[in-house]
């Protein structure tokens, strides 16, 4: 068969099969007596078998060792090229989703796709200060939310971190949705750093994944909730969630930012419900069995932040605790109260002088 009708029949160009020749992959079995290449059967069936071949990745050279040398071995070839692969996908992979973002910031002519380029670079650069610099700058080009988030998933660096949160809180509720997805992610770093992000989100959304978030299987995940919540004055309702309120608690009788914790139920003691709400929780811990002498003693200063007649009732009674800190610390807390009014009772004032 002349090299014609071989390049119609096999999809292979008449150029390449003359290089394939040249390198002697495929040689043709004879010639015509006008000196043309006349291939065989056998011939077209290597044909097809190098382009079998070279379909899955292999070189000429590679090509040419895997049909004549019996001692080719595919095993460790073949491990390469599904690498080799893996690096392709993964690299076009990563274009689409860059011009998918482009795409999606709208650019108005070529200098703002030069920006947004240079600052999903800059948000992928090895070096911090440069990921820091273009997270500071992405107030400034219409960056897609997308790419901050996936950033902010997955900085390490601290104060890049702290950037990329401050660029998301500057986007408003945007991302709201997609941190949500880093809640549930597997690795607990990344759901740590979701809800660090939505606690500076504006907004009710956020607020209300905060809220969610307090039944999170992940005890990091619901403390920041928890300590974000409280900033947040969730006073407001007339009664606080009882899992704010537990988890705030908690990490006063483990000691894990406690100072944070307290500052955070003080902030929801601002009205009276909320307020006789928290102290009568603190003083069931206090009065809990389990409660060691150092987290008694954390819980008596949380309970001295509250306002209202059930933590003075109640510290009133714990200055006659049997745990002098205690009652020492109740005692001292009732004296700086001063004319607050509530029940006292002579032993309190009695322990007040002892302390003084």
């Amino acid at each position: 068969m002349l090299i014609g009708d071989v390049a119609r029949r096999s999809e292979v160009s008449a150029r390449m099969l003359r290089h394939y020749d040249s390198l002697g992959l495929v040689r043709p079995t004879g010639r015509t007596e006008s000196g043309y290449r006349d291939y065989s059967g056998e011939d077209i069936r290597r044909i097809f078998h190098i382009e079998s071949l070279r379909s899955l990745g292999l070189s000429l050279r590679e090509v040419g060792r895997a049909l004549d040398d019996p001692g080719f071995t595919p095993d460790q070839l073949v491990d390469d090229l599904i690498r080799q692969a893996q690096d392709r996908i993964a690299a076009e992979k990563e274009l689409l989703t860059r011009l998918r973002r482009i795409g999606a910031a709208e650019p108005a002519g070529w200098q703002d796709v030069l920006s947004i380029v240079a600052l999903l670079q800059g948000l992928g650069a090895k070096n911090a200060g440069r990921r820091q610099r273009a997270a500071l700058s992405a107030a400034e080009v219409a960056v897609p939310v997308e790419a901050l988030v996936e950033a902010a998933l997955s900085e390490s660096d601290p104060h890049v971190a702290g950037a990329l949160r401050w660029a998301l809180a500057q986007s408003g509720e945007e991302g709201s949705a997609l941190l949500a997805k880093g809640l549930r992610a597997p690795a607990a770093e990344v759901r740590k750093r979701a809800v660090q992000a939505i606690a500076e989100l504006p907004g009710g959304t956020a607020t209300a994944l905060l809220r969610d978030a307090l039944a999170n299987p992940d005890v990091v995940v619901r403390r920041y909730a928890a300590l974000a919540l409280g900033a947040r004055g969730e006073a407001a309702a007339a009664d606080v969630a009882p899992a704010l309120l537990d988890t705030l608690i908690d990490m006063i009788v483990e000691g894990v930012n406690d100072v944070d914790a307290a500052d955070a139920l003080s902030a929801l003691a601002a009205r009276p419900a909320p307020a006789d709400q928290i102290a009568t929780r603190l003083l069931a811990r206090l009065a809990g069995a389990a409660a060691e002498p150092a987290a008694r003693a954390r819980l008596t200063q949380a309970l001295a932040e509250i306002p209202g007649p059930v933590a003075s009732r109640g510290l009133a009674k714990l200055s006659q605790d049997e745990d002098r800190a205690v009652a020492l610390t109740a005692a001292y807390i009732l004296r700086m109260r001063g004319a607050e009014g509530d029940r006292t009772g002579g032993a309190s004032w009695g322990a007040c002088e002892a302390f003084s």
